[in-house]
């Protein structure tokens, strides 16, 4: 029978302070990071398009919650240009709320982007 060569070596320690310190960290970065979502989505984010005649606002959980269109964007002849301003201030504050989110995350994953949609 072979010899392991573990045999007799000390196995390291995983119980006391360091494990108790270690679960207090994650504690608390899983309390910071919650916190630092909440704020996210309580803010808002706006886009406006057309040199400012359409202003989209949603919120950090990606809600649209106020739609501004000056009277002069509205051409009865062109209703296709004010859908595509729309569209384009929407998709910008949408992007806005993501950046955020995806900013505020990053402190806490370090830049692993590899965690494939988990925040």
């Amino acid at each position: 029978m072979a010899k392991s060569a573990f045999r007799g070596s000390p196995r390291p320690s995983f119980s006391g302070g360091g494990q108790n310190a270690m679960m207090k960290q994650v504690q608390k970065m899983q309390e910071d990071m919650a916190k630092a979502q909440e704020e996210v989505e309580a803010a808002q984010y706006s886009a406006a398009a057309g040199g400012g005649v359409v202003t989209a606002t949603v919120s950090g959980k990606k809600e649209l919650i106020s739609l501004v269109i000056e009277p002069d964007a509205v051409d009865p002849e062109d209703v296709e240009m004010l859908q595509d301003m729309i569209i384009a201030a929407v998709n910008e504050a949408l992007r806005k709320a993501e950046t955020a989110m995806s900013d505020s995350m990053g402190k806490f994953t370090g830049g692993l982007g590899g965690l494939g949609g988990l925040f």
